[in-house]
């Protein structure tokens, strides 16, 4: 392996699925025997950090790789980090994507756009969540080497879920329940289960709370046979700036399910519905309007055998096979 490095950064914000991803990368590239360089928290101390230590530890790295999980920090301490990294180390620079602000907010602003893809044309090596985030990569005239993620991992400690009941086509919804719109458009005939924060006070017929767990114990609630993904305020199609980004990312949410050994039901538009169709793991529908149909065809043979791929892919998912295989792929 020689002389390979992860940056890792703690985001301020605890307890939100937000600093989950970063730290799982963290944790299976430290199994795969990467040196982790670990950042302190608090605002000042990362600060003093960044420009009075890390470029110290940069200087005796002379080759080698090292990963830095895009993006971290602000972008005025980003941009010390990879200075260091490029200028100061003999390393290549791996980033690891996990959100790409110009495409989340459409490039509303073509300056920020710009200088987000000059950072981005930093790395030598880039992992990128699928096909579809690489050619809007490249198409921005993004030169480094880019390998495609597939598929989030996840870490989780819970035992694969087997439902609570014979298949019954029963669904939930994991995660801020703020943004999830479509709820008050949706009158689904099929159960719906929602947890997470920021509930409405009431929901439609068949759709019902069941409270807010931190991540680490949402999975041990999540008994039900698919998970959902759905974006936008529409039952239609997912509309609005998340519902267009799931075209080009792999939502967090998916791997949380599916590490969970829940088949997920998601847009047919989405970049993950490749991923979900090829590995039979799930259903891909254009419209919500459509969900209940969906399942009314799915048979309990069908089920069975989706929920068994889900299954050998939540494996893989708990053990770090996506990011170590494109990690190797790019340094091997």
């Amino acid at each position: 392996m020689g002389s390979n490095y992860v940056l890792s950064w703690h985001e301020s914000v605890k307890n939100t699925a937000g600093s989950k991803a970063k730290d799982d990368v963290t944790e299976f590239l430290k199994e795969d025997g990467f040196n982790v360089i670990d950042t302190p928290y608090g605002k000042i101390q990362k600060i003093l950090y960044v420009f009075f230590v890390l470029p110290f530890i940069f200087l005796k790295i002379r080759k080698g790789n090292i990963v830095i999980q895009y993006p971290t920090g602000k972008p005025k301490i980003l941009k010390a980090v990879i200075f260091g990294a490029k200028k100061l180390s003999g390393a290549k620079l791996i980033f690891v994507i996990h959100d790409i602000y110009s495409l989340r907010f459409l490039g509303d602003d073509p300056t920020k756009s710009k200088e987000e893809l000059e950072l981005l044309n930093k790395a030598d090596y880039i992992v990128s969540h699928n096909e579809h985030m690489t050619a809007w990569l490249k198409n921005n005239g993004v030169s480094a080497k880019i390998v495609n993620l597939e598929i989030f991992d996840y870490l989780n400690n819970t035992n694969p879920v087997q439902p609570e009941h014979d298949y019954m086509g029963s669904i939930c919804l994991a995660g801020n329940l703020k943004k999830s719109y479509f709820l008050d458009q949706f009158k689904p005939k099929n159960p719906l289960y929602i947890f997470g924060p920021n509930p409405k006070a009431s929901y439609n017929d068949n759709i019902n709370y069941m409270g807010v767990y931190p991540p680490e114990e949402l999975a041990n609630h999540l008994t039900y046979n698919f998970g959902l993904v759905w974006e936008g305020n529409s039952t239609n199609t997912c509309n609005g700036v998340l519902g267009e980004y799931t075209k080009y990312n792999n939502p967090h949410k998916v791997s949380l399910y599916l590490s969970t050994g829940l088949p997920v039901i998601i847009w047919k538009q989405a970049a993950l519905a490749d991923f979900v169709t090829k590995n039979n793991v799930g259903i891909a529908i254009e419209s919500l309007d459509e969900i209940d149909d969906a399942i009314k065809n799915v048979s309990k043979q069908q089920y069975a055998q989706m929920k068994s791929n889900t299954d050998i892919i939540a494996k893989k998912m708990r053990s770090g096979f996506y990011i170590k295989s494109a990690i190797h792929k790019l340094i091997d």
